[in-house]
């Protein structure tokens, strides 16, 4: 993403400090770097249990991975390509411990929760390069949304929640623990969309400190998860 798109990250003020983008990494070194990440996640799939289904979702991955940094240029929703490549990180483990993807509907509602969140959270991170990307002619989910931003990540992180919640009930997860956290987690996800829909022209740097929320209710929903695997209630 980083090399195709290293022409248009000078342009944009949240990226332009980007190794690429600023000179500070050539282009040989991220071509040689780039191989080396490669290898290294071919040399880990080779490792898994169940490894022809999980090597075929590792390639299955490539296209969207591939297709993303194209997709900014002609599709309205790019962050769609990049939340279906997200939804790959849930298909790829499942696939390992299981050794199928069709003896769950857990496994695609928490498929679907990832797309869902991952929609929804890099369209908010998209706001950050709205006038940029105008300027530039770079397609976004953000741009594409216009003012329905905030009621359309609203209903992506609403059904995000309620996916884990009947995940998670399915998967027979009972400990207090877990749900308690799932309900913060909601809670926090509720409050990041009023914040979203009461701001106005807000500075950049809003939408960054929105997208980091993400990831600290993403971390609290996984300490629930930890701990309530672990028995601890």
């Amino acid at each position: 993403n980083d090399l195709w798109d290293r022409s248009i990250d000078r342009q944009v003020q949240r990226t332009r400090q980007r190794p690429l983008a600023s000179g500070a990494l050539g282009v040989p070194a991220a071509v040689v770097t780039l191989l080396v990440l490669l290898a290294l996640s071919l040399a880990v799939a080779l490792t898994l249990p169940h490894r022809t289904l999980c090597l075929s979702l590792a390639a299955l991955s490539l296209a969207p991975i591939l297709l993303y940094p194209g997709a900014k240029r002609v599709f309205p929703y790019p962050q769609l390509v990049l939340a279906c490549t997200w939804g790959f990180a849930v298909l790829i483990p499942w696939a390992a411990v299981r050794g199928t993807l069709a003896d769950s509907p857990v496994l695609w509602l928490a498929w679907l929760a990832t797309v869902l969140w991952s929609f929804g959270f890099d369209t908010v991170y998209a706001m950050a390069d709205q006038a940029d990307d105008r300027r530039i002619g770079i397609h976004s989910s953000a741009r594409s949304l216009g003012t329905q931003v905030a009621p359309v990540v609203g209903c992506c992180y609403g059904l995000t929640m309620a996916c884990l919640g009947l995940a998670a009930a399915l998967a027979g997860v009972l400990q207090p623990w877990w749900w308690l956290t799932w309900l913060a987690a909601a809670w926090g996800m509720g409050r990041e969309v009023v914040l979203l829909w009461r701001r106005r022209d807000p500075p950049a740097r809003f939408y960054g400190l929105r997208f980091a929320a993400q990831v600290q209710l993403g971390g609290l929903l996984l300490l629930g998860l930890v701990v309530g695997r672990a028995g601890l209630t």
